[in-house]
């Protein structure tokens, strides 16, 4: 096992790696930026390093200064979270080569999966259900003859990228030709790989998700699946597992695919299997692959008793018990809600600023970096905190979740507590 792990990450992912690593009896090792100097993880750590200004690019982005922080503090592996470098595929390649592991997938992984039109490709050669769509499309002319091919609605979308960045849906040839055009534009401000593709809308679509966790040889298991529809500009708000309303044929179907195309990528460490549902037919369709751990993996961990951060670690050192020994058996349903420092009141505008008191439930699972005194900066995304709510079944975990948010308390900044709360109270919600 290893002695000494470098987290490189902030907020509550980072806490709740310190956590795991002390279960573990692994010294956690963290890293901060200057806006940063008097967070939860920098004060629980070991030992914490300095990486530079608030802006990431200077600090948590700083491939350079985060290896060279692992080497000062003697750190075996590093454990990038989700977000900043975790799916960068050059930070995974210069950790090997500098002797650490990179807690995740391979760089080949990372590749193969990250650019989606690769991904469509790998997909179809693992007879995983796929949209009707294209390759890369060369220009706005190839756009609208393959458009005419599948159909409208489309969907266009670039290659690279996530969180809903470069993606425009398109009901006819004028708003694909107007699309075509932003789309390609945003791609190339955003992303160094500017390609663009093209997918049929479902107009009644569901986000649903498989966790799968893979040895790096080829087996691979999957831990249930979970519904991500509730968002909002492409950003999940909430998340649950099981997915609710599928039938016994499609939850098997969905982990059969995962499972396919994990496996023939011999896929390694934690990951996630997306596909869009349609909520009309009940068919679903292959959306990508996320290489690293997601936001919303604790609701799996509630119901599977699985410390996935666990897994991450002990198969990296060699020390994880082989998968198909691991029954894993998902019990009863769990569900998460984000908390966000923003103003639903005010076009959910980021809420910055120094948190006077808060307060948190301690009956069901939180996941937090803040505290009384907490300065909210506007460097970061702005989620808050996690708060998970597991129950026998899906009434009883929506029932103690809107209990929980009842009872959080966050003063000195906005929230989007009361938003969540009327979210999870709907009728369509519910």
């Amino acid at each position: 096992m290893f002695e000494r792990v470098l987290i490189a990450n902030r907020g509550a992912i980072a806490c709740r790696i310190l956590r795991t690593l002390r279960k573990m009896g692994v010294s956690p090792i963290a890293v901060y930026s200057e806006a940063d100097a008097h967070a939860p993880h920098v004060a629980m750590a070991d030992r914490a390093v300095l990486l530079g200004p608030p802006p990431a690019a200077q600090s948590y982005l700083d491939i350079a200064r985060i290896l060279e922080a692992a080497r000062e503090t003697g750190a075996e592996a590093i454990h990038p979270g989700y977000g900043f470098l975790s799916e960068n595929a050059e930070f995974a390649e210069r950790c090997e080569a500098a002797g650490i592991a990179f807690l995740g997938p391979t760089p080949g992984q990372m590749r193969d999966f990250g650019l989606k039109h690769v991904a469509r490709t790998f997909a179809e050669k693992s007879d995983v259900p796929l949209l009707p769509g294209t390759g890369l499309l060369a220009d706005a002319a190839e756009a609208l003859r393959a458009a005419e091919r599948i159909g409208y609605p489309v969907m266009l979308k670039s290659t690279a990228g996530g969180g809903g960045i470069g993606m425009r849906r398109c009901a006819n040839a004028d708003e694909l030709l107007a699309g075509f055009e932003a789309t390609e534009r945003l791609a190339k401000t955003h992303f160094k790989q500017a390609g663009i593709f093209m997918e049929k809308l479902v107009p009644l679509a569901r986000h649903v998700e498989v966790q799968i966790f893979g040895d790096g040889r080829g087996k691979i298991v999957t831990l249930g699946d979970r519904d991500c529809s509730l968002q909002r500009r492409h950003q999940k708000v909430v998340e649950e597992t099981p997915a609710p309303g599928l039938t016994a044929k499609t939850r098997t179907a969905l982990a059969a695919t995962a499972i396919r195309i994990a496996s023939a990528a011999h896929y390694r460490s934690a990951g996630t299997v997306e596909y869009v549902l349609d909520g009309t037919t009940g068919d679903f369709y292959f959306l990508e692959v996320n290489t690293r751990i997601q936001v919303e993996h604790g609701v799996t961990e509630e119901v599977t008793g699985v410390d996935l951060i666990e897994w991450m670690v002990r198969l990296a050192a060699g020390d994880l018990p082989e998968l198909d020994t691991l029954a894993i058996e998902p019990k009863g349903a769990a569900i998460e809600a984000r908390l966000y420092a923003e103003d639903p009141q005010r076009g959910f505008r980021p809420s910055p600023g120094v948190i006077s008191d808060v307060a948190f439930p301690d009956d069901v699972r939180v996941e937090t970096w803040i505290e009384r005194g907490t300065e909210v900066t506007p460097f970061y995304d702005p989620m808050l905190a996690k708060i998970i709510a597991r129950g026998s079944n899906r009434d009883e975990a929506l029932s103690r979740l809107s209990a929980a948010l009842g009872d959080t308390r966050v003063s000195g900044i906005e929230t989007n507590r009361d938003y969540l709360v009327a979210a999870l109270g709907s009728r369509a919600f519910r």
